[in-house]
């Protein structure tokens, strides 16, 4: 798989996961695969299962709010998830659901090149750099994700969905944006034009 189009068709062609049998649809991408600041998200929900694109529900909509202000919206960051389909009941994905599906999201990051990742919650902190920890530890921290030679920056940050739940919290995820604002200033990717 050399480009996103073929790797978007090895996962609607790809038969071997018992969640895509029940999903309405597979949950691919959203944004500008170009724009060199990828979230990843954990799973599609309801709504997104129904509209085929990631961040579309309740969460997708705080998630457009929470960038605004440092200067980003879907036409300036790739958007996808740990999981191209929805688990039933939006429970999280199991370990087995997820190892299956890893070696499609390693590649999507190859091939989508980012030069900052934003981890949204501990599933996709998990899943993405293999460690155990909770996103309270996890969140605020800079770590890397290897692509070739090359580290590339990644910061846990809380989830949107969390978020709606603990709305006492955003002041966390705002500070974990302006320092994403911060460090896509340091390696030239201004968020304002």
């Amino acid at each position: 798989m050399q480009t996103l189009a073929e790797l978007k068709a090895a996962l609607e062609a790809f038969d071997g996961s018992e969640l895509k049998k029940r999903a309405t649809t597979t949950v691919f991408a959203d944004g500008n695969p170009d724009a060199g600041i990828l979230f990843i998200g954990e799973a599609p929900g309801f709504d997104e299962d129904k509209a085929g694109v990631p961040f579309v529900g309740k969460a997708g909509k705080l998630l457009d709010k929470m960038i605004a202000p440092i200067g980003l919206d879907r036409t300036k960051v790739y958007i996808t998830n740990v999981m191209p389909w929805r688990p039933p009941d939006n429970r999280n994905p199991d370990p087995a659901e997820v190892a299956m599906c890893i070696p499609f999201l390693r590649r999507h990051i190859e091939l989508a090149a980012p030069k900052i990742i934003i981890l949204l919650g501990a599933v996709a902190a998990r899943h993405v750099l293999g460690v155990n920890d909770g996103i309270m530890k996890l969140r605020g921290r800079w770590l890397e994700y290897r692509i070739g030679t090359e580290m590339i920056p990644v910061l846990p940050t809380l989830h949107p969905a969390y978020l709606l739940r603990q709305p006492a919290h955003k002041k966390l995820a705002w500070r974990d944006l302006q320092a994403v604002a911060a460090r896509l200033e340091q390696l030239g990717l201004p968020a304002q034009d």
